[in-house]
């Protein structure tokens, strides 16, 4: 079976750790390629082709500004891995629901023992 391509979808798109990496920066805010560069320690050619990646599943938005291209997160895109991974976390969330009443009944019984000596 072929692996698809990094421009099918977001969740092939974030697969990669540079792209996350980018994602976490542009979380805080638009930023030119040059901010990028910086701070990932990336050459620009491999920020750039990254940034079109993300382009092109809509993940990040690009506007001119003069000379530059400022770039910014489009969350609306991200929806879907977020609406995969809330199906997990509601899993988790009572998984650790249920270690709370567990540790919560060791520590009574544990209290009430210690009461006896």
């Amino acid at each position: 079976m072929s692996r698809a391509a990094t421009t099918t979808d977001a969740f092939n798109a974030v697969a990669e750790p540079r792209r996350r990496q980018i994602l976490d920066v542009l979380a805080g805010g638009e930023r030119p390629v040059n901010d990028l560069v910086r701070v990932l320690g990336l050459a620009q050619p491999q920020v750039s082709k990254h940034l079109r990646v993300l382009r092109e599943v809509g993940v990040v938005n690009v506007r001119e500004e003069g000379r530059q291209r400022m770039y910014r997160l489009n969350g609306h895109a991200l929806k879907p891995i977020h609406d995969w991974v809330s199906n997990y976390e509601r899993t988790w969330s009572e998984r650790f629901d249920g270690m709370d009443d567990v540790l919560e009944d060791l520590k009574q019984k544990e209290e009430g023992h210690g009461s006896d000596e």
